[in-house]
């Protein structure tokens, strides 16, 4: 699990020194490491279940902010 390890820490770091307004564009990259994660079997951290759901919500809220009124 080591390499999903570093590409977890790798993800989070980038999603961290990513703006607020552009951080949910990294969530399906995120969503393949789980997957990844759940296929080899592992648990995945609570830490980044939140993360995963902080991003699915801000991408949805980007998703409506630029929707015609």
């Amino acid at each position: 699990m080591t390499h999903l390890d570093a590409e977890l820490d790798r993800l989070q770091t980038l999603i961290g020194a990513t703006g607020a307004d552009a951080r949910y564009r990294h969530e399906p990259q995120l969503r393949r490491v789980i997957a990844r994660l759940r296929d080899e079997g592992h648990a995945v951290p609570d830490r980044i279940k939140a993360l995963h759901t902080t991003l699915l919500s801000e991408a949805i809220e980007a998703e409506f902010d630029n929707m015609p009124v």
